[in-house]
């Protein structure tokens, strides 16, 4: 179906006659028939009925309605961003980073997002997998790995500062004596995050008794009293119940990126994200020119 075809149809369903439908579009009567004649012979049905009142849809041209409203909105949008009518900005945009960072670092970022433009639909991808955004698995991601992919704009973010956190009872054996201690780490695919090397040199004697992929998963077993965790402090400052251990000093924070790719550069609502998550992150990165690589 041609966009130009599609026009013609919702023109007669809003005005119920094929003259009305030329009327509003200021085109010939006949071009109107003809064309939905085109559009009935693709479907092999009729999708009008002519009544009293006027032609409606038979159910064939009711099927076809919410597509063709579907296109005219496409259509519509893409005519107001060549237009640059940036009054509105809307759509979906699938945002990729890791569970605790969506929930406890960019929540606010989201807020204030649906209050600036309620039309953008944050979408989150939240995984500790890195997504291809060449491929588009996602608009935009943010990580505390650098990007290698030659297409992508990063930027640093932020440094995000990390703590070391135990319940109340493990918090206190580490300090009396740290060699009773156990520790939650990453994985072994992660084993050589600075946190990780960092937690094993402070206790060297004690034993490894969790391991997890997620920061969310290592703190509910923080909170029931499994261990020791390395976690970043957004995460570990907002649960109840979970204690802050300084005498051991502060781990090596991490610097987060935000990245995505070149072609994306002019979407109003993905800049609309990063400026709003530049205003309102901690630990601003020094000012830079974005940079793909």
């Amino acid at each position: 179906m041609e966009w130009s075809d599609i026009r013609i149809f919702l023109a007669v369903v809003r005005g119920k006659s094929l003259g009305e439908a030329a009327r509003t579009l200021g085109v010939s009567h006949p071009t109107v028939g003809r064309r939905i004649k085109v559009l009935e012979d693709e479907a092999e049905q009729p999708l009008f009925r002519r009544t009293k009142d006027g032609l409606v849809l038979t159910d064939a041209g009711d099927a076809v309605l919410a597509l063709a409203e579907s296109m005219e909105e496409s259509a519509l949008s893409m005519e107001r961003r060549l237009a640059g009518n940036h009054a509105r900005l809307e759509g979906v945009l699938r945002i990729s980073s890791a569970d605790w960072f969506a929930a406890y670092v960019l929540a606010p970022v989201f807020v204030e997002l649906a209050r600036l433009h309620p039309g953008v639909v944050p979408e989150v991808i939240a995984s500790y997998r890195l997504l291809d955004l060449s491929r588009r698995e996602a608009d935009v991601a943010f990580r505390i790995v650098p990007f290698s992919e030659p297409d992508i704009v990063q930027r640093r973010l932020m440094t995000m500062p990390y703590g070391l956190y135990g319940s109340a009872d493990t918090a206190r054996a580490a300090n009396d004596d740290p060699e009773s201690a156990r520790l939650i780490l990453m994985n072994a695919a992660q084993a050589h995050f600075p946190d990780v090397g960092w937690l094993l040199e402070r206790f060297p004697h004690a034993r490894r008794a969790f391991a997890s992929t997620s920061r969310s998963v290592q703190a509910q077993m923080c909170l029931r009293g499994q261990g020791i965790a390395v976690l970043p402090r957004p995460l570990g400052e907002s649960i109840a119940g979970l204690h802050r251990i300084d005498r051991f000093g502060a781990p090596p924070g991490r610097d987060v990126w935000v990245g995505y790719h070149q072609d994306l550069r002019h979407m109003d609502r993905l800049r609309a994200l990063l400026e709003i998550a530049q205003r309102l992150l901690p630990h601003p990165a020094t000012p830079a020119d974005d940079a793909a690589g």
